[in-house]
């Protein structure tokens, strides 16, 4: 590339965060090239469930980004030739603990849109949800899926035949300085540089993300066979609602998190909730697990396979179809923050999602980035 025309924009990761920079400036018609070290994305953006969660975001600013990035998403899959496979989430409660959370939670701005459903209702509107002691669901309509894995390969062909985006795959970024990547294949020049590693620790800025405390978290993911049904939308339960922020930090979720504690104490131990979204092969996706360190084993335990699948049976009440894949990914985590948004130098940004929510929020962030480092509005 040395030597090339300048770019307007010079995006590190090829992954949903890197993409969304890309698509932000391409909007406001700038020249953008995509710097990634592997072939095609392989790390969390196409690792995860496709599920574009906003209903139980981290209330504030990641819920916000929430909301923008479904728009996004809607917007653009049609055009990327990207189908939705559903909308929409169920969110079960089998405790009296879990319900008083989700009346809460109607209570907030966070519900708008979203309704209590008995156990009639969701019997009738979900039959397949026939696990014992159901107390209550809440429906939300503002969800979407899309398949990760056909996803982001998709979008990436689409800024590059639609937006005019360059696509330097297989191209290792070594460094960064104001107005260049220096890279594998070349130097590339560009006025503006976002970097969007992923859960890449070492290789740009290190000392900016240990400042941070950013880790990894290894999460363990299942695809099991079509069980004979059609979820209409996504599936989650208790475990969730003890997970996820949005309800997390309500008052009311203390006693729940105390009762999962003494019921459920080995799900807490590995992370465990319960996701499941459903293919347009009917197969389902379903997970997952959540284990902290620097550099996670790559290895799939059953145990904590067992208990992934044992919380899908008691949701619904009938033991999971066959398991005919497993997976393991790695997103970037921190303890204290949703997100890293930082400035090592002028003209760069490093852009991360700390908290698993790329898919959910990335499209969000990448217009705040780039509208930071182009000193501009939101796009129109």
């Amino acid at each position: 590339m040395a030597g090339a025309d300048r770019f307007d924009l010079a995006v590190v990761g090829g992954g949903i965060v890197g993409m969304a920079c890309a698509l932000a400036a391409a909007r406001r018609g700038r020249r953008v090239v995509v710097i990634d070290r592997d072939a095609q994305a392989n790390g969390a953006s196409v690792r995860n469930f496709g599920f574009v969660t906003v209903t139980g975001q981290e209330r504030g600013a990641m819920w916000n980004r929430a909301r923008r990035s479904r728009d996004v998403w809607a917007e653009v899959a049609p055009q990327a030739g990207i189908p939705i496979v559903h909308r929409g989430l169920v969110m079960t409660a089998r405790r009296p603990e879990a319900v008083a959370v989700l009346e809460a939670f109607l209570q907030t701005e966070m519900g708008e849109g979203c309704r209590l459903l008995a156990p009639g209702e969701v019997r009738r509107d979900h039959p397949h949800l026939a696990g014992e002691g159901l107390l209550a669901a809440l429906w939300s309509p503002h969800e979407l899926r899309v398949e990760s894995r056909q996803a982001i390969p998709r979008l990436a062909a689409w800024l590059y035949a639609q937006h005019g985006v360059t696509f330097l795959w297989g191209a290792a970024a070594l460094a960064v300085e104001t107005g260049k990547v220096l890279s594998t294949r070349g130097t590339v020049e560009a006025g503006a540089i976002a970097v969007c590693p992923g859960d890449d620790l070492a290789t740009l800025f290190p000392e900016r993300v240990a400042a941070a405390g950013v880790t990894r978290c290894k999460l363990q993911m299942l695809r099991l066979a079509d069980p004979g049904f059609r979820l209409p939308a996504a599936v989650m339960s208790d475990l969730g609602l003890a997970r996820y922020a949005g309800y997390a930090a309500l008052p009311q979720a203390r006693a729940l998190a105390e009762r999962l504690a003494a019921e459920q104490p080995d799900h807490l131990i590995h992370g465990v909730h319960l996701i499941v979204v459903q293919s347009a092969d009917g197969s389902l996706v379903v997970g997952d697990s959540h284990h902290y360190a620097a550099t996670p084993d790559p290895f799939s335990h059953q145990a904590v396979d067992d208990l992934i699948l044992a919380e899908y049976a008691t949701v619904f009440g009938q033991p999971p179809s066959p398991v005919i894949e497993r997976w393991t990914g790695t997103y970037a985590s921190a303890p204290d923050r949703a997100v890293l948004v930082d400035a090592p130098m002028p003209g760069v940004r490093l852009a991360m999602v700390t908290t698993g929510a790329g898919a959910s929020t990335g499209f969000a962030l990448g217009e705040e980035v780039v509208a930071g480092l182009m000193n501009e509005g939101p796009a129109i």
